[in-house]
């Protein structure tokens, strides 16, 4: 019962989530009969939701009288150092229509790239011949909306499994409430990917490693598919991040096996050793970039699909072609829930591999 609870929940978020964003996309007739308008739009659209940006979008529209933008969000806080720090939140930004003051200077948002610049008091912005602003850009330490989705899944991820810690302690190794749930996933990741990748004895020390990847990964990706919009492991730099603690922790806990393999294979000619030093050691960079690359282009191409498939409703702006459209969006949701679990596995179990050839024994 609390399983098909879950699964509801989810399928009504998803729901929701496609109608926010279709909510969101709306233009004039005038608008409409510009060849190719509604098309640029929604590109527009899809574009920003990539993006990272200075607050929550939920939802917004146009007024068809005044023509005036209406959004509904979540202001973050914006902190810019700029001989001195200066705070302020991103809804005195108003999406770049705004000139914000602080402390005597004056800075403006470029709603196209999400960048803060320095302006002056009238907010003009100079551009090169890519139409790309020129104006200096303070130091931005401003909690943006990848930042705070960070935050939360860590928070999220500190209090389930101290809780779960808890339980098990007070029941004598027996989980209960949402750790019921979390525990035969443990279990999964500990029978399944640690101790065959890794083995038996050494499995232990990357344990913890190998379990916070996964949850923040999955945590992360499924965040993806609410109407937060946000859309942190299709970040390249947010996957790099990850990829190098991989990169790191294998090569600092490898042994002299490992090494060995890499710089003077044994059981090899010595000329095929010369030509295979320097392919193993680019297999060294190339095994964390495949982990970062996969990541990255999957959730980034998976958002786009849907948002695509969601923006065909207005293209084709009649009852059967934006039906279809829906139907289809909404069954590419369903299976974008499937990869954001599946490219958390695979994360891990890369990782592991990669663990597991570094502390391989010579007698393996």
């Amino acid at each position: 019962m609390k399983q098909s609870k879950f699964l509801l929940s989810i399928v009504f978020s998803l729901i929701f989530g496609l109608s926010t964003f279709a909510s969101s996309i709306k233009v004039s007739e005038k608008e409409k009969k510009q060849e190719g308008g509604i098309k640029i739009e929604i590109k527009d659209y899809i574009t920003h939701h990539l993006k990272d940006s200075h607050s929550y979008s939920i939802t917004s529209w146009t007024n068809k009288d005044t023509g005036k933008k209406t959004y509904i969000e979540f202001p973050l806080p914006v902190i810019l150092y700029d001989e001195g720090f200066h705070f302020f939140m991103s809804s005195a930004l108003k999406h770049g229509k705004s000139v914000v003051e602080s402390n005597g200077k004056f800075y403006k948002l470029n709603y196209d790239n999400s960048k803060i610049y320095k302006t002056n008091k009238q907010g003009d912005l100079e551009y090169d011949e890519n139409n790309y602003p020129i104006n200096e850009t303070p130091l931005d330490f401003s909690i943006t909306k990848n930042i705070a989705t960070i935050i939360l899944v860590a928070l999220l991820m500190f209090m389930l499994f101290t809780g779960l810690a808890k339980s098990f302690a007070l029941n004598k190794g027996i989980s209960k409430g949402i750790g019921r749930f979390f525990e035969p996933i443990i279990l999964y990741i500990r029978d399944e990917i640690a101790i065959p990748n890794i083995g038996e004895k050494k499995y232990k020390k990357y344990m913890s490693f190998l379990l916070t990847i996964f949850f923040f990964i999955w945590f992360l990706n499924m965040l993806g598919l609410t109407p937060l919009g946000v859309n942190v492991t299709g970040n390249i730099a947010v996957t790099f991040s990850l990829a190098l603690i991989t990169f790191l922790i294998t090569n600092f806990t490898a042994n002299r096996s490992y090494w060995g393999h890499i710089f003077w294979m044994p059981g090899v000619p010595v000329l095929i050793k010369v030509v295979l030093a320097p392919i193993e050691l680019l297999g060294v960079f190339i095994k964390p970039f495949s982990l970062l690359i996969r990541l990255y282009a999957n959730i980034q191409a998976g958002h786009i699909v849907l948002y695509s498939l969601i923006g065909l409703m207005f293209i084709f702006n009649n009852m059967v072609g934006s039906s279809l459209s829906f139907v289809l969006a909404f069954f590419i949701s369903i299976i974008e829930i499937l990869v954001a679990l599946l490219q958390a596995y695979i994360f891990t179990m890369l990782s592991a591999l990669y663990f597991g050839f570094a502390v391989a024994e010579e007698d393996h």
